[in-house]
């Protein structure tokens, strides 16, 4: 199986995403949530950032090699007045697909493609190799469905999956004890995690009932 790809935010949009036609699997405010939240993630596993009781708290404000990741401490450290995570998600949210999608055509992980009718052209981004965005989704099928040890990496991927509600589509067709493990393997992520993705899950429920409105 490929190499996965060494950022978080970028695996959860292979995730997010049909691996031949790039089209979406969930709709935009959680996709654009679940992506603001996998940056941050990024931020945390660096040793730059952490959260606790619903706040980001600047650990280091030392540039990131990653210039998403840069721009992104950039914007927590000259705002030291707004903690929020919640808040953060959402103004993050407003950015992130394209950001994202910047840096993985960077690195060619994505290419543009114009659809639609002549006079209705758009661009989309599709994956250069369907094998390689294929992997983190069967991966984390296979491991989750055979209750397999997550490493730290693919423990922050489920739960982003499982906080975005992208599970119902990974899990379909599994026993409901794979969807307590998934549940429970988010539940022993690091509490700074724990925190990150329980203000998540609550941003993407008022989504939601929005998005069903």
């Amino acid at each position: 199986m490929p190499a996965r790809p060494a950022l978080i935010a970028n695996e959860f949009w292979f995730m997010a995403h049909d691996d031949q036609t790039g089209r979406p699997r969930l709709f935009g405010s959680a996709l654009n949530h679940g992506l603001a939240a996998a940056l941050l993630a990024e931020l945390y596993a660096e040793g730059r950032i952490t959260f606790n009781g619903g706040r980001i708290e600047v650990r280091n404000a030392w540039p990131p090699q990653d210039w998403l990741q840069h721009l992104v401490l950039d914007r927590l450290t000259a705002q030291p007045q707004h903690t929020d995570t919640r808040t953060w998600l959402a103004f993050l949210a407003a950015t992130v697909g394209e950001q994202v999608t910047d840096r993985m055509w960077q690195v060619g992980l994505l290419a543009p493609q114009q659809v639609g009718r002549l006079w209705r052209q758009r661009t989309i981004h599709v994956p250069t190799d369907m094998n390689v965005a294929a992997s983190s989704w069967a991966r984390l099928s296979v491991d989750l469905r055979f209750t397999r040890r997550l490493n730290a990496f693919d423990v922050v991927l489920a739960g982003l999956v499982l906080h975005t509600q992208l599970d119902t589509a990974l899990l379909d067709g599994a026993s409901l004890a794979v969807r307590t493990h998934l549940r429970q393997v988010v539940a022993q992520a690091p509490p700074p995690v724990r925190d990150l993705l329980a203000e998540l899950g609550s941003a993407i429920g008022g989504s939601v009932l929005s998005h069903r409105t």
